[in-house]
């Protein structure tokens, strides 16, 4: 007689025989991209921050798939050459590449929009990964490489600030 398989046996199992790098894309593209164009500001940069994480995720994919939550990762890839171009970016144009206007990706009120985008990366990552992907503290955490308690910290400050920023917008 055959038993079930227990939750454990089924993850280890899944990390053994990992899905395909196409089924991943498919199924991630989409969630991933939102969330960095929200994260970052800027629709063309999220999109080029998602490519170029996509394109790692490929090269590296046997790793990648082993991982508790490949689209986590992504995310991170994606989010550190984002910020690595716009640090870039802002040396080059002196500031004047942040101003740019960020255009509704979420189909959130535009005052929560322009809310999100006064927040600086650090913040506003963790409210996207909050809110935006419904990932537990602990899942942002490990994502991100840092201690549940930053991102409890960034959280509480990030929604302080989100919160005097829309009544003042109203």
């Amino acid at each position: 007689m055959q038993r079930e398989a227990t939750i454990e046996e089924a993850v280890a199992i899944q990390r053994v025989v990992p899905i395909h790098f196409e089924d991943f894309y498919r199924s991630a593209y989409g969630e991933v991209a939102r969330a960095l164009i929200l994260t970052l500001g800027d629709r063309s940069l999220g999109i080029e921050a998602t490519d170029e994480a996509m394109a790692r995720a490929y090269r590296d994919w046997r790793s990648v798939a082993r991982y508790g939550n490949p689209q986590g990762w992504v995310y991170r890839v994606g989010l550190n050459w984002g910020r690595s171009f716009m640090r870039k970016k802002r040396r080059e144009l002196l500031g004047v590449y942040r101003d740019q206007a960020v255009e509704s990706v979420s189909g959130i009120d535009p005052a929560l929009d322009k809310a999100l985008a006064e927040l600086d990366t650090k913040h506003r990552s963790v409210v996207v990964m909050r809110y935006y992907l419904d990932w537990s503290n602990e899942e942002i955490a490990k994502a991100l490489r840092v201690p549940q308690g930053t991102v409890k910290s960034r959280l509480h400050r990030a929604l302080e600030q989100l919160g005097s920023q829309v009544k003042g917008l109203e």
